[in-house]
């Protein structure tokens, strides 16, 4: 899977969409089943189908599924989007979050690029992919979790190796953030990491990332991403 140059405004359009994520897609899916994470999709992402109903970010297209019928719109606002997938649109719809997203106006236009929308989407497969296949190497005492993208966060992610042997870390694929202009893959250790380690490069968290730049250079950005969070593991599980 090969990754495409990011258009000059994707991060505008990665944190519009986020708002969608966190006030319209992650609590239609909470009222739907009592979670909220959700999984990538073909152009953006959405939720898990559930009683024949689906909702999920195309591109620039809000998508509704419901038994085999089939609506969607253009994205606008925040509280659109939320009136389309058939949700009141409320800022605190969840009260444990630790770091619950800033709204924005939800009667403002976000200006969703469905160029840097389709990119934003094709980094979510790929991180669900590379995570999958770490996962898949993963031992029975690593109690690896489900692999999700978690609104509140925008970034797919994964938590394996043993907490009591203070091995275990989050492992994920970020579309970027305030400390990170492009998207990166990321080991976030809960515990302590040994900084002489030059492996452990990231000084915004206590782990390692590697950006997107790198992975766009690579014959193979797949094997690439594997190799990176493989080496996470490998360390932290030596430690």
């Amino acid at each position: 899977m090969r990754l495409p140059p990011l258009p000059s405004d994707f991060s505008h359009t990665r944190d519009a969409l986020h708002q969608i994520a966190f006030f319209a897609i992650g609590p239609f899916r909470y009222e739907l089943v009592g979670r909220m994470g959700l999984q990538a999709a073909p152009g953006g992402f959405g939720i898990p189908e559930s009683d024949g109903r689906v909702a999920r970010v195309e591109g620039d297209i809000l998508v509704y599924e419901q038994n085999e019928q089939i609506a969607s719109q253009t994205i606008t606002t925040v509280k659109a989007a939320a009136k389309f997938v058939g949700i009141e649109y409320q800022v605190n719809w969840y009260e444990d979050f630790h770091d619950p997203l800033e709204p924005v106006d939800p009667d403002s236009p976000l200006g969703v690029d469905e160029t840097a929308a389709r990119a934003l989407g094709q980094w979510f497969n790929f991180g669900f992919l590379a995570l999958e296949l770490l996962r898949d190497r993963s031992v029975e005492g690593d109690n690896a979790s489900e692999v999700q993208l978690w609104p509140e966060h925008f970034d797919p992610a994964t938590e394996l190796g043993s907490e009591e042997k203070g091995q275990r870390a989050s492992y994920g694929a970020s579309p970027g953030d305030g400390s990170h202009d492009q998207p990166y893959l990321y080991v976030a250790a809960w515990g302590d990491v040994d900084r002489s380690n030059p492996y452990w490069n990231d000084e915004s968290f206590t782990g390692s990332s590697l950006g997107y730049s790198a992975l766009v250079a690579s014959d193979d950005p797949i094997k690439t991403a594997l190799e990176f969070l493989l080496e996470g593991y490998r360390i932290l599980n030596s430690s």
